[in-house]
């Protein structure tokens, strides 16, 4: 299928003379700003790179921008009803936790802190939902984060970074009209700094949980700094799941989280969301423990249960978003910006989406109820794995996506050099993009005590690619140019 195409925001390609003196101070300035990772080759405290990232903004239509900018609210709203909806995630996911063990293991813990009363009820959310532009232009949701959702802080960089490159190009009142405003670093640290206010102890701290090996560093520290910026006397501390002990975790006599003696207000989780950070049953008992404190969760267990790609499916059904979103103009702007989602489940529906998926595969996404990128299906490759699966249990933690052809563009990709040996490291290729909303939420199954959008980021990858991880080098970071 042949996407429609749009132009770039300025006439491309450029000489060669203006090319290679825009990509050096780009690299300059995008690496003085912090649009960077540690190497994954060649790994070292030390040292960092660039992360690939796009020479110039790439054009997004302003309408649909807008549109799933201010939905975004309701968005929140949702993921919070339903996170506090034992009745609904437990129906949502009946079948998936017999088949997916992460899933499953998340769930038990979930039972087993419901069962005995939650000892802290406020949940924050720091949500990022996905989008790609169909390519009649129309916007439609590809999926929606709420744990680890990343780039908040280099998405703010980068919209700075464009307006300075298109200003060295000659077009600085373009760049100021068009590259819309981005503070989604201030956004959630204000989230994670109103959460450790509601938790109404100045001595406590936060609590930031990390790989064993971060290679995204410079996303993550930046929201160390702004913290500390916004309140000076919020002291963070790192840790991976691997490396606390049950010695050094325990709960105090009101089921305080204690970690390293200090009494922790706020986790967040930059880990977590896969499997591989859970290699023995210490960790999920680490994880239990923490559900069980007082401390503030981002996110809570419900709320990691409520962005499952199985509850996404189930609330893409007009009379559940009906039992989330009272008012009729609400469901109905949400359900706007929803793609076709089908369950795989043994029913008639799922024998359907079985059939539809075989037959013309080249029309759906196999997706996994799995996070981190990567595990996706497409092609060929659909009618084989379900061909495979069909008659297992298997299939149940699988849903079918409607697939989306989003339209085609040029950009240069530029990246680090990984091989001294090679002089180049950018191409002008056609790109797709995808526009990623950042929602907090703050509140408890009674109140929602904040609920806002607060910025975005374009993550932009060859049409030629299926998936697209930044840190993994495929996708690139990016910024929208507002077009009519």
């Amino acid at each position: 299928m042949t996407a429609c195409r749009l132009e770039p925001c300025i006439k491309l390609p450029l000489s060669e003379e203006k090319l290679r003196e825009s990509v050096d101070k780009a690299k300059d300035w995008t690496l003085m700003h912090g649009i960077s990772k540690r190497s994954m080759k060649n790994y070292s405290k030390d040292q960092v790179q660039l992360l690939p990232f796009t020479l110039i903004p790439s054009s997004f239509p302003q309408k649909p921008f807008l549109i799933v900018k201010n939905v975004q609210v309701l968005l929140n709203q949702l993921i919070h009803k339903v996170a506090y909806d034992k009745e609904f995630l437990t129906n949502s996911l009946k079948s998936t936790i017999q088949t997916d063990s992460f899933t499953a293991k998340l769930f038990r813990i979930y039972e087993t802190v419901y069962e005995e009363g939650f000892s802290q009820n406020i949940s924050l959310g720091l949500l990022r939902s996905d989008y790609l532009l169909h390519d009649d232009c129309k916007i439609k949701q590809v999926e929606i984060n709420t744990i680890a959702a990343s780039f908040a802080a280099l998405a703010t960089i980068t919209s700075q970074y464009h307006k300075y490159i298109l200003g060295e190009l000659g077009y600085t009142k373009e760049a100021n009209e068009r590259i819309p405003e981005n503070n989604a670093i201030i956004g959630f640290c204000e989230g994670l700094v109103r959460a450790w206010e509601l938790y109404n102890n100045t001595e406590a701290i936060i609590l930031f949980i990390v790989e064993d090996v971060t290679y995204n560093i410079s996303d993550q520290r930046f929201h160390e700094f702004q913290i500390r910026q916004l309140c000076p006397k919020i002291k963070i501390i790192r840790r991976s799941l691997t490396s606390l002990t049950l010695e050094e975790v325990k709960l105090g006599p009101n089921k305080e989280l204690i970690v390293a003696n200090m009494i922790v207000a706020v986790v967040y989780y930059r880990s977590g969301y896969e499997l591989e950070a859970y290699p023995t049953e210490k960790e999920w008992d680490i994880r239990l423990l923490i559900e069980r404190s007082r401390a503030i969760k981002c996110p809570s267990v419900q709320y990691h249960l409520a962005g499952t790609k199985k509850v996404q499916q189930s609330l893409a059904q007009s009379s559940v978003l009906k039992k989330f979103l009272k008012d009729e103009t609400s469901v109905a702007r949400v359900q706007e910006i929803f793609t076709g989602l089908y369950t795989l489940d043994f029913n008639e529906d799922g024998e359907k989406a079985i059939e539809m998926g075989i037959s013309k595969p080249n029309k759906f996404v196999l997706k996994p109820q799995r996070e981190g990128g990567g595990n996706n299906i497409y092609n060929e490759n659909i009618k084989t794995w379900l061909s495979s699966m069909r008659d297992s249990q298997e299939r149940t933690a699988w849903i079918l996506m409607d697939r989306i052809y989003p339209p085609l563009q040029k950009n240069y990709l530029i990246r680090a050099v990984e091989d001294p040996s090679l002089e180049d490291n950018f191409d002008l290729l056609e790109v797709i993009t995808e526009l990623g909303v950042y929602g907090v939420i703050i509140g408890d199954s009674n109140n929602i005590i904040v609920n806002k959008q607060v910025g975005h980021i374009l993550r932009t990858k060859a049409s030629s690619e299926d998936e697209g991880g930044i840190v993994a080098g495929v996708g690139a970071l990016d910024s929208p140019y507002l077009i009519s």
